[in-house]
């Protein structure tokens, strides 16, 4: 694969996965913090409601109105501000921090970066095709970057300390390393080749077309039925372990002879 290629999807997939990965596994700790433990549940879910239609709603603009790449930038470039609004608003309520604030500076950023998962797929597929290339072999090495920039992002957080000694993780920061690492991202796709709209047919569609809903009939297929109902059990699972596992290692900190281990004070050595 051409090497500028290469390296450009490579740095497009690990910013978009560091937005993510930035929060993630963190935010339910910050809620803990502020007194919000019971709203976690809430938080996370917010994520998988709005999976059900903002990808869609998005792939029409980009397929019609907006060249992916550019809407790309425009949902991280929402997002960020909407991360960078809730860690301001951390920052500015304390320990005094109103639900439907957070949770509403929060669902900005998750609405507007769901649906840039699979406009970041498309993105990748649009440029390797131009260029000649197999999606099918060519992707995969450079999507495993994004797991990549994932991982870093979360180390970042677990690690990182403000003025006060406390972890990145367990404040209001997370937010603003998620809204920053978005705002760049606006910035970056605005570099990247041109992935236009679809030409416009007198072809008519119907309104199931049109919002993608004729994709249930792959669930004729028992294979393909058999592989979303895991596939949303295994989402459910993630979910919960995203939530609250950060709290609970944490929670060993308050038990004398795990106090001291790394694993419970998740920061170097």
């Amino acid at each position: 694969m051409n090497k500028s290629i290469k390296f450009r999807l490579i740095a497009m997939n690990i910013i978009q996965w560091a937005v993510w990965g930035a929060y993630l596994t963190s935010m339910g700790s910050y809620l803990a913090n502020v007194g919000l433990a019971e709203r976690i549940g809430i938080f996370y879910a917010m994520q998988g409601i709005v999976s059900i239609f903002m990808p869609t709603l998005m792939g029409i603009v980009a397929d019609k109105f907006i060249p992916a790449q550019k809407l790309l930038g425009y949902c991280h470039g929402i997002a960020g501000l909407g991360m960078l609004g809730a860690g301001f608003y951390g920052m500015m309520a304390g320990t005094e921090v109103s639900f439907a604030v957070l949770f509403s500076l929060y669902a900005i950023g998750a609405a507007f970066y769901m649906p840039t998962i699979a406009l970041s797929n498309s993105v990748a597929y649009n440029i390797l095709e131009k260029n000649g290339y197999d999606t099918v072999k060519d992707f995969p090495p450079v999507r495993v970057f994004g797991t990549v920039g994932f991982i870093l992002a979360m180390l970042f957080v677990n690690f990182m300390t403000n003025g006060e000694g406390v972890q990145y993780q367990h404040s209001y920061n997370q937010f603003f390393v998620s809204g920053i690492l978005g705002v760049a991202m606006l910035a970056y796709c605005f570099t990247l080749p041109n992935c236009p709209c679809s030409p416009a047919t007198d072809e008519k569609q119907s309104f199931a077309q049109k919002m993608g809903l004729d994709a249930f009939s792959l669930f004729k297929d028992r294979q393909m039925a058999i592989f979303f109902i895991f596939s949303m059990l295994l989402g459910v699972a993630l979910q919960i372990t995203n939530g609250f596992a950060n709290p609970f290692i944490s929670h060993f900190k308050e038990v004398p002879e795990f106090a001291t281990t790394w694993g419970a004070r998740m920061q170097m050595p």
